[in-house]
């Protein structure tokens, strides 16, 4: 915990009801879910990690587990609004929005606002070619930084198969980082092209 308070000290006055408890575990967890939200597609990921937030916050009575199954159980509601988002908007036709755009809430420092741009742009062209269930894996096993086993409880699938989803979906990855470097003449790895 960012605040320098014992996690389980932090859960229990959540379970008491104490705004400060909620508001650490949204502060450390919202930029995270909602990044996981936005880099996939997500039409509002704001709205969605709220609804994540209160899906956490009306369970989190009946929560058991340390920091790690915390931080599993909160993806696992955030992907699983994620998916009843996609089910709602395939019913429903939806108008065009061309913002599209992963930084509309830039800070202001023109510096850290471009490289936040570069960034964002690169990682969400990346990951939108790859397809869902692979890009579901990717981020929640580096963004959401969650094990294998909390990632297959997340997407309701086996060990094996997330490992395979994320297996291919590395690969693809790369593939694009070196056909990327290719381009402009530079190696995808500092020590030299990559082996297979």
């Amino acid at each position: 915990m960012r605040t320098g308070l014992p996690f389980d000290d932090v859960l229990v006055a959540a379970q008491a009801g104490a705004a400060w408890a909620f508001e650490v575990f949204y502060r450390d967890l919202s930029p995270a879910v909602t990044g996981y939200l936005r880099l996939h597609g997500a039409a509002e990921p704001d709205d969605l990690a709220s609804e994540t937030f209160l899906g956490v916050f009306t369970g989190l009575g009946s929560f058991r587990g340390d920091e790690d199954a915390l931080r599993a159980w909160v993806f696992t509601i955030a992907h699983r609004r994620l998916v009843d988002d996609w089910r709602r908007r395939s019913r429903r036709p939806q108008l065009a929005d061309d913002s599209g755009d992963l930084t509309a809430h830039l800070g202001g420092d023109v510096e850290d606002d471009v490289l936040v741009r570069l960034g964002a742009d690169t990682v969400q062209r990346l990951c939108g070619r790859l397809p869902d269930d692979q890009r579901a894996v990717v981020l929640l096993r580096i963004l959401a930084d969650l094990t294998i086993e909390q990632v297959a409880a997340a997407m309701d699938r086996s060990v094996a198969s997330v490992k395979a989803l994320q297996r291919r979906g590395l690969r693809t990855l790369r593939a694009e980082l070196e056909n990327s470097a290719e381009k402009v003449g530079v190696d995808a790895h500092p020590y030299g092209p990559l082996r297979r």
